[in-house]
């Protein structure tokens, strides 16, 4: 079965490009939460998820964000299966760095030989004769970041992987990251709460560099989330896709990668792209 390439419908977001040559729309996928309980095993409703992820791709999303930890395998194994072959434009992102002993554990381990063991790994899984973005998703603080990058530099000679990104990194991680690889992307946290790497960001921005926020929404109870609830009830929206429409109103830099084990809460993700904050909204959020 060949899915169709991503329709357009939702491009309201505009676009993004990833080193240059990878153009998608502004909003992804985070394919973590199609696996189990705690990140670990096989969902629930196999086939449901499998239905998730052709449905997002469907949807006119077209940057599917995983990691070889998510399951682990699961989540690769379930994206190859709903979209390979892949159509056109479809461009998939994944990670290694970590490794999982169960539910909800994660230990950082980002030797070059794991690294090439893991994009091995992930290149089966996924059914793709090269990865279009391998990220490391932790640097490890055993191993000179130098080493690790340079593992996957050597893949990238390869034809193994096409471009390189890192994940939850420092500035100084960054410009340090620079000096061994391409780096195309970072992928940290950062919402309308935490927004710890905002200096991050702005290096992303000066350099042309994708970054990927993850946990959008972030906590509950705080006053920016009183905000996001007042601002979402004069939307006739939802806290959320206010928290999505900020940060694609944040910086033209950034591509939300939101994830979800549901085709509803994805729709509902999905709208963020259209709803238009105004410009006192944005500068209560910021603030």
């Amino acid at each position: 079965m060949k899915i169709m390439a991503p329709r357009t419908k939702h491009l309201l977001g505009g676009t993004i490009t990833i080193g240059g040559d990878l153009t998608v729309s502004r909003m992804g996928f985070g394919a973590m939460r199609i696996t189990g309980p705690g990140i670990w095993g096989p969902p629930a409703d196999r086939a449901a998820a499998v239905a998730l992820v052709r449905h997002v791709v469907d949807a006119g999303v077209a940057f599917i964000d995983t990691a070889d930890s998510y399951g682990p395998y699961v989540s690769e194994e379930i994206i190859a299966e709903a979209l390979s072959p892949y159509a056109d434009g479809v461009v998939i992102a994944t990670k290694a760095g970590f490794v999982r002993s169960g539910p909800d554990q994660w230990v950082i381990d980002a030797r070059p030989e794991r690294l090439r063991e893991c994009a091995e790994g992930s290149l089966r899984r996924l059914k793709r004769e090269c990865i279009d973005l391998f990220q490391l998703h932790r640097i490890d603080p055993r191993v000179p970041m130098e080493e690790s990058l340079g593992a996957l530099v050597d893949l990238q000679r390869q034809g193994k992987i096409r471009h390189i990104g890192i994940s939850q990194t420092s500035v100084a991680e960054y410009e340090r990251a620079k000096k061994t690889a391409a780096i195309v992307s970072v992928q940290n946290l950062f919402n309308v709460e935490d927004r710890s790497s905002e200096d991050v960001l702005e290096a992303c921005e000066r350099d042309g560099t994708v970054f990927l926020p993850w946990f959008p929404l972030g906590g509950t109870g705080s006053p920016k989330h009183a905000a996001l609830k007042r601002i979402a009830t004069a939307h006739g929206a939802k806290p959320v896709q206010v928290a999505l429409a900020w940060l694609l109103a944040r910086s033209p830099a950034i591509l939300p990668i939101p994830g979800t084990s549901s085709i509803a809460h994805f729709d509902e993700n999905l709208t963020a792209v259209e709803l238009a904050l105004t410009a006192a909204e944005l500068e209560e959020l910021s603030s």
